[in-house]
């Protein structure tokens, strides 16, 4: 699916005329060539998004713009796991934990959010979903995503997360993307087998952080109101 180039911190994936949508910075739905996965360095706190990446892809000499996630994973640690029609590269660390207890003490157990660790997916098929189906591509993922790390690491994501699904116009078309499908499935498959390996390289000389010993991350302790559809909420 993708022909993946990595220089100066910088992924790029590369397929002609692909469709994307993404959940990072200035996402949402696109047509290109290209797409970015950037490494950024600790205690990154820049806000003029737009300019820095620009900056990065210069650096790294690629002059195609297209969407973009950041993470503050080296990009050694990016893998790539393939299935079927499918292929995913992810890279994945958890030092800023998004954990949600489903008995809250309503005491926070995790320091305050910073912009460190991140789980990106890069996630493309050579088939041709239909615009829901691609959209819930990014469900599927997500839920996998979500699975692996509650099995590896205890939560079901970060403070940072993103995804970019990827297809190509031109494939084979598809009405439906669920997790029973061939490409719903291979999706599930690869996002495990990738977040599985880039967890394993980022944390093969020091242990996978408990949510607990965590240094940044947020713990949702609120507690909602419920109540029937059709009956006001009190004020």
């Amino acid at each position: 699916m993708f022909e993946p180039r990595v220089r100066e911190g910088v992924l790029q994936v590369s397929r002609p005329n692909t469709r994307w949508l993404s959940t990072g910075w200035d996402g949402g739905r696109s047509n290109g060539d290209v797409a970015y996965n950037v490494s950024v360095p600790e205690g990154f706190d820049r806000t003029d998004l737009t300019e820095y990446i620009a900056s990065r892809r210069e650096r790294a000499g690629f002059e195609r713009p297209g969407p973009t996630l950041l993470t503050g994973v080296d990009l050694k640690h990016a893998r790539r796991a393939c299935y079927g029609s499918v292929e995913v590269i992810a890279t994945a660390g958890v030092s800023n934990p998004a954990a949600l207890p489903m008995n809250p003490s309503g005491e926070r157990s995790v320091p305050a959010e910073s912009r460190v660790g991140t789980v990106n997916l890069i996630v493309g098929t050579s088939r041709s979903p239909s615009r829901g189906a691609l959209s819930n591509l990014l469900t599927v993922a997500a839920e996998a995503k979500a699975a692996t790390l509650l099995e590896r690491a205890g939560v079901p994501g970060t403070t940072t997360d993103a995804i970019i699904v990827a297809c190509d116009p031109a494939g084979e078309p598809v009405e439906f993307t669920g997790s029973a499908t061939p490409v719903g499935a291979a999706v599930r498959a690869c996002v495990r087998e990738a977040v599985a390996a880039s967890l394993d390289s980022r944390y093969a000389d020091i242990p996978l952080p408990t949510p607990e010993e965590a240094e940044y991350g947020v713990e949702t302790t609120e507690r909602a109101e419920v109540f029937s559809v059709g009956t006001e909420p009190t004020k």
